[in-house]
């Protein structure tokens, strides 16, 4: 064993016992896995912010949903139940999911897997403790997205035709974090990793930035703000 794997798997396991160390355990009511669906039908508003905060287990999420959003929600005990908010002032929604607070899902199935409305404009936050992640985020009218990512391993693909320029900000903690790039729209990232690097495949770098052959030349661009932690980022763009 390399010492600097070394360094990361220690790593790893203070950062997990750290997390898991604040909170509270429920151990009671559990049973076998049970399965949630919940609904948030589309209204008026010109742009939603969506607010995703898991705390650890399985994370999906993807468009499709003729809905702002369709969710289904898999986990044992029913105070692990997500909770999930919606209110519009003016022109502006807030979406929050949220996992509640002082249950932690250790040893336990959980699951979310969100679909939204690709049209809709949306400004997306995902906090994401520990686990593993899939976002495909490539048909969702984006505005913005920041990605916060703990401990685990995170698939992020963008691949697909925006339908405007948008900022990706990701924060990675422990773990492996891979980003899928759209092809014919402009790519430029700046990103920075600690332990593991960074790997660009169909990026050069100039400047002291990943760009592709589209950036400066096509309508749109997609910017992307990566700072890593432990582990390693890979950058896909071809």
């Amino acid at each position: 064993m390399t010492f600097g794997r070394t360094r990361i798997e220690l790593a790893i396991a203070t950062v997990s016992l750290g997390m898991l160390s604040g909170c509270v355990s429920d151990f009671e009511g559990r049973g076998p896995a049970q399965t949630e669906t919940e609904s948030i039908d589309l209204d008026k508003t010109e742009s939603v912010a969506v607010q995703l905060r898991m705390g650890a287990g399985e994370l999906s999420v993807r468009g499709g949903s003729p809905k702002l959003m369709d969710g289904e929600f898999s986990f044992r005990r029913l105070a692990m139940r997500p909770q999930v908010h919606y209110d519009a002032t003016g022109f502006r929604g807030r979406l929050r999911v949220e996992e509640p607070s002082g249950v932690h899902t250790r040893n336990s199935r959980y699951r979310w897997d969100l679909r939204f409305n690709d049209d809709k404009p949306l400004d997306l936050e995902v906090e994401f403790g520990a686990g593993e992640g899939r976002l495909e985020l490539g048909s969702l009218n984006l505005r913005s997205a920041d990605i916060h990512m703990g401990v685990g391993e995170l698939r992020l693909d963008l691949r697909g035709t925006p339908k405007n320029s948008y900022t990706v900000n990701l924060r990675g903690g422990v773990g492996e974090a891979t980003v899928y790039l759209p092809q014919g729209v402009g790519i430029v990232a700046d990103a920075q990793g600690g332990i593991g690097g960074i790997t660009a495949r169909g990026l050069e770098k100039r400047d002291g930035e990943y760009v592709n052959s589209a950036y400066g030349q096509s309508r749109t661009t997609v910017r992307l703000d990566i700072r890593g932690g432990i582990g390693a980022i890979n950058l896909i763009g071809d």
